[in-house]
This record gives C-alpha cells, structure tokens and sequence, in this order.
C-alpha cells in the first residue's frame, strides 16, 4: 500500500510534467517468472565446461562458437515466450496511453514484454535490445528481423537441431545473423540501442519512474543522474533498497519497496481517481 503523501506527490508530479520516462530493468520481467539474466539458469554447458552468462554474451564467443550462442539464445527466448506480460507491465501500458507524446519508456530487458503488453515501438526504446530478433552479424543493414517461426519456442535446454540454426542468416547479403541484443563486449550505440536519443530524453524528463532495476549497467546509471541534475524527480520501485532509491529519496523523490505489479497499478489508479 502506498502512503497517501506519496500518492498525491505522484499525482501532483505528473500533472506538472512535459515529459514523463520510465525507466524497467529485470525486476518487472522476474514477476512474470523470468529468471534473471545472471542466475543459475543462465549458466551453459559447451563440452564439459561451463560458462557463465558474462561469457556466453559475448562478441567474441560469437565468433567462435555461433551455434552454441545461438542454441543458448534460443533456449531464452523460448523462456521469455512462454510467460505472459504482468500487472506492472499492463499499468505502464496505460500510463502511455494517458500521457501520449509525454511519455518514454527505456528498457534494459530484452524479452519484448512491454510490447506484447501494448507499449508502442514508437515510445519504446530497448536500449539491450530484444531477443526475439535477429540482424546481419556482418552489419550490411541495420535492418531487424524476426527470428524465423522454425525456431521452436519450447523450453527444452539443448533440443535446437544444428540444421535449422544454420538457416538463420541475413536475407539480404546471406552472413550469419545474429541476436539483436547488447553483448558484455560491446557498446551502446544510437541506430541499435537508442543511444544518444535516451540521453536526449533523461534530459527532457521531470519525472522519472524507475522499476526493478538498481544501475548494474552505465546508460541506466547516467539516464538517472541525468535527470537528478536537471532537477527531475524520481520515483524508485524496487523489491529492495538500491542506490536508485536512495538517490531518489535525496532529491526529493520516493523509494518504494515493493513488488512492481502490485505498486504500478496503484499509481496508475490514483491518476485515474
């Protein structure tokens, strides 16, 4: 249960804001029964080694084992298509539709969730990018494709024939594609990950809303101090305390401990009201 000092802070905040950003990491997506990235279920087993996720995700093992990549992506994405959006999603769905044009989200989770809740493409930047696509390893379009429907989405660990993970290649010049996600050995850019453009809107934003994420990662951590010297506030959900929270508390926001959705819908509520 949110304080009704904190709700009508809330209230109050959005009715004064031009530009409204939302802010998810993996704590929304874990409500939905997605393990997180780093936990055990990431781990996988190539020969006799195992490797852990921070290896797996990597440009590098790309390129020397690319099946194996891609049986481990697949074996991911069958996790992710197999839960639905939750509560928490559904409420930031109908927070875009209230505030149209001053609405933002920027998402570190690549499990297409927020888009399959309703949040338009358009709003929605996925700044990890999302693994239910894949492009031209080689880089001869910036162009996105699904991953083929021939790929099974049964979350059975290593049961991904060789034969059709070699037909997923790049329509258009033939090389391997590839998961369109952010690996550990590379950077953020503008025409994959939205880049400058998430910089441009923490700088723009009155009011954050950050869920289910603490700042592992560096974009997340300069889009909220970002907006913390533009003089936004910030309100923090999260199941813990986490530097976000406490940041937001010294700067005259809200930390909210508490599962994403029960609390998002609770915000969202109160706007209606």
């Amino acid at each position: 249960m949110i304080e009704t000092a904190q709700l009508n802070l809330w209230q109050e905040a959005v009715e004064k804001a031009k530009r409204v950003t939302v802010l998810t990491g993996a704590g929304i997506s874990a409500e939905s029964g997605i393990p997180t990235f780093r936990g055990k279920e990431g781990y996988w087993t190539v020969g006799s080694k195992e490797y852990h996720p921070q290896e797996m995700a990597t440009h590098s093992m790309f390129l020397r084992q690319p099946l194996e990549v891609w049986k481990w992506y697949c074996y991911r994405r069958s996790v992710c298509s197999n839960v639905d959006p939750n509560p928490g999603h559904m409420a930031l769905v109908e927070l875009e539709k209230k505030l149209g044009d001053q609405f933002c989200l920027i998402t570190q989770n690549v499990d297409g969730l927020h888009l399959r809740a309703g949040n338009t493409t358009a709003r929605t930047f996925q700044i990890h990018g999302n693994i239910q696509f894949m492009r031209c390893s080689a880089e001869c379009t910036t162009e996105l494709y699904p991953v083929p429907d021939f790929i099974p989405v049964t979350p059975v660990r290593r049961e991904f024939p060789t034969e059709l993970l070699r037909k997923l290649r790049c329509p258009k010049c033939d090389s391997p594609a590839r998961p369109h996600v952010l690996w550990f050995d590379e950077v953020y850019d503008e025409k994959f990950y939205r880049f400058e453009s998430s910089l441009q809107i923490a700088a723009e934003t009155d009011l954050l809303l950050v869920v289910g994420t603490s700042g592992a990662t560096t974009l997340p951590n300069h889009i909220v101090r970002l907006v913390v010297q533009k003089g936004g506030m910030v309100f923090d959900i999260n199941l813990d305390a986490n530097p976000f929270g406490e940041l937001a508390v010294s700067y005259g926001g809200v930390a909210l401990i508490g599962p994403s959705g029960e609390l998002l819908p609770e915000l969202i509520s109160a706007l209606q009201n």
